[in-house]
């Protein structure tokens, strides 16, 4: 009987190779050859995983050290483009996940779990891999090549397009360690106002920004009160769940003085979906879904009009990879905190993250919007 479980398994995972293989072989990838995007596999068990697991297998034999591959943003690029996502589509967790974000509204009951999961690994981590303004979204590569001043320039690009002007209040939705509030108050003299769920981005907000009329407020979006001149989120609605964009629209024009905008920047996905990847939303990004522009533009009707549309998607990838590139040199100085398995967890994060972005399955919107009624502003797009 042993002899045959043996046989059986040795079966199973030859079958399992086949799969795996051919799949790979239409995107132009092949295990054992030396192309950087080529997969080396070192657990036989590889195959048999990715097929039952799907992305979730995919992701944890990679950080266990079952496979590898040098360019791993060029193999996940090559699986996105030929559309191999179809062969990991029916695994168990994805059909879980479904099933969970059609159910539950997690975005509301579980507000704090991505603050306590994710933003609060480590400031260590983050001031390593994100740069002095501790800026943890696209930034904007104009005539630059300096990570710190292509995030400048986007926080600047934010400031003009929702008119920031001296002695204006501003409500930061999502506002993370409080980089743009420090920027919108030292170079344009904004009042902000900040919430964040994440406690390690608060306690890092309040130390730096002491100084600064910048209040940073430990608390759920939706429990934002007062009255605004502009009202953005920059980051936050890929936490905010399609459930719950209607009501994000409602709250932002509520909030919102006359003559002010709303102003939100966001990943965008292909596809309109309830869910993010299993893997991620175990791993990075607990209860995120990724919103499409068009999910967003409904959930404004007859509350918000739209005045620009801005796609910077592109500008992501470079965003990630100099990430990736600040995270690899400051290793040594972290991983005796963060411990091996951390450091593939993250690598496979940020480099399947810049593929997505790189094949536009991904994008970043910049979204302009003022009160349905409301008279158009002297508005000229900024860029």
């Amino acid at each position: 009987m042993i002899d045959l479980a043996r046989k059986l398994g040795s079966s199973l995972d030859r079958n399992a190779e086949d799969v795996i293989r051919e799949a790979l072989a239409r995107a132009g990838v092949t295990i054992g050859d030396d192309a950087p995007w080529d997969i080396q596999v070192r657990d036989a068990r590889t195959y048999q995983r990715i097929l039952r697991d799907g992305t979730i297998g995919v992701g944890e034999s990679f950080t266990e050290g079952w496979w590898d591959c040098q360019a791993l943003d060029q193999l996940i690029e090559r699986v996105v483009r030929a559309r191999l996502y179809d062969v990991l589509a029916k695994s168990w967790a994805l059909r879980v996940q479904v099933v969970r974000s059609r159910v539950f509204n997690l975005q509301a009951t579980r507000a704090f779990e991505v603050g306590e999961r994710h933003y609060d690994a480590g400031n260590d981590l983050y001031r390593e891999m994100l740069g002095p303004r501790m800026v943890y979204t696209c930034a904007y590569f104009k005539n630059t090549d300096s990570l710190d001043a292509a995030q400048e320039a986007k926080l600047d690009l934010v400031c003009r397009k929702i008119g920031l002007e001296a002695g204006m209040r501003v409500l930061d939705l999502g506002c993370g360690w409080g980089g743009f509030a420090a920027f919108a108050a030292e170079r344009y003299g904004a009042q902000v106002v900040g919430y964040t769920v994440s406690r390690e981005q608060a306690a890092w907000a309040k130390e730096h920004y002491a100084a600064l009329p910048v209040e940073i407020r430990l608390d759920d979006y939706r429990r934002a009160t007062g009255t605004y001149d502009a009202v953005v989120s920059i980051g936050l609605m890929e936490h905010v769940g399609p459930k719950n964009h209607r009501p994000y629209m409602e709250l932002a024009a509520r909030l919102l003085a006359p003559g002010g905008r709303v102003f939100v920047h966001t990943i965008g996905g292909a596809t309109a979906r309830t869910h993010i990847d299993p893997w991620f939303d175990k791993y990075i990004f607990p209860n995120a879904a990724i919103p499409t522009l068009g999910q967003l533009a409904t959930a404004m009707e007859q509350i918000l009009v739209p005045e620009d549309v801005q796609n910077i998607g592109p500008h992501y990838d470079r965003t990630l990879m100099a990430w990736w590139a600040n995270f690899d040199a400051a290793w040594p100085r972290l991983r005796a905190k963060y411990g091996d398995a951390f450091y593939r967890t993250w690598k496979f994060y940020l480099m399947v993250s810049a593929a997505y972005f790189r094949t536009r399955e991904h994008n970043l919107y910049q979204i302009v919007a003022t009160p349905a009624g409301a008279p158009q502003p002297p508005f000229v797009r900024a860029s």
